[in-house]
């Protein structure tokens, strides 16, 4: 397969890959249903074989379809990144920058820092990619990302900002009505609040009397915002920044029993460090992140 039209094409089998239908993926690519159709049509009659079996539940993709999957990841990582870059030429110390977070830190941190980051440079628009997966920054994901863990890649510049210090908390509501625990055999009747499938290897290796384990908790979901949002409203005890602790008027929970630590990493790739822009977004989230970590003591 050669040409411009081929990789209209492979960008719709993209699509639908990720979105799952045709409807979902014409929207993706802001194209009508029957013309995305056509494009998945065509390439099926490029390549000889079907990509999608079409049944009541719904698109299936074939292993043909699937092996197609991490390629095209990358090749649109990498289209992505390309007009992300060619923006900055285009507009001088303008652009636009691509930074990964954590939910929660995307959600309860990040809105401010961005916020004067716009205002000190308004030309740089900014993209806001969130989710606990670790975004790769070697094929261009993103920009630049903050992390909970030291990076691992030897081609990115990475700095150390600072710690934050997650400890359990409830509400005052949730006080009032159940008590506090005051130590672990207490805690573990309690109403805990943590994750379902997907429990963190830190996690697992926390000590607080007995394993960690997803029958521990009376809710369980692997969104921390979702935690977050359940700790707030009184449902029971779960762990959180004590920061944002004390934004939310919570109430620590064993305080001198339990804690621990996170690092705060900024990371970008090696080759991004000569662009003013994502130079200027590094070194404003290092200094306001550091800043941030520094109200937890």
């Amino acid at each position: 397969m050669t040409g411009r039209a081929d990789w209209d094409l492979l960008q719709s089998l993209h699509a639908v890959l990720e979105a799952g239908t045709f409807s979902a993926a014409a929207r993706l690519r802001r194209l009508t249903q029957p013309t995305l159709g056509r494009h998945i049509d065509q390439l099926e009659r490029q390549l000889g074989a079907p990509l999608f079996l079409r049944s009541p539940r719904g698109l299936r993709p074939t292993d043909l379809a699937l092996s197609f999957r991490p390629h095209l990841a990358d090749m649109a990582a990498a289209a992505q990144a390309a007009s992300r870059d060619a923006s900055g030429v285009a507009n001088g110390a303008g652009g636009v920058v691509r930074v990964a977070a954590s939910d929660v830190i995307g959600i309860e941190v990040l809105p401010g820092i961005l916020t004067t980051f716009r205002q000190d440079n308004p030309g740089v628009d900014v993209e806001l990619a969130l989710s606990n997966k670790i975004e790769d920054l070697t094929r261009r994901d993103a920009d630049i990302a903050v992390r909970m863990a030291r990076p691992t890649q030897n081609s990115l510049v990475a700095k150390k900002v600072g710690e934050l210090t997650l400890a359990f908390y409830a509400s005052p509501d949730y006080v009032a009505r159940k008590g506090l625990p005051t130590t672990f055999e207490e805690l573990v009747e309690h109403n805990l609040i943590g994750f379902d499938r997907n429990l963190p290897e830190l996690v697992s290796d926390l000590s607080i009397g007995r394993p960690v384990t997803r029958d521990l908790f009376a809710l369980r979901t692997d969104n921390d915002v979702a935690q977050l949002a359940a700790l707030k409203a009184g449902f029971g005890i779960g762990a959180c920044q004590r920061q944002i602790g004390r934004k939310f008027g919570l109430v620590p929970v064993m305080p001198d029993l339990f804690s621990f630590k996170l690092d705060i990493w900024i990371c970008m790739h090696e080759t991004l460090r000569g662009s003013p822009r994502m130079r200027l977004m590094f070194d404003h989230l290092a200094s306001e992140l550091g800043a941030y970590a520094a109200t937890g003591d």
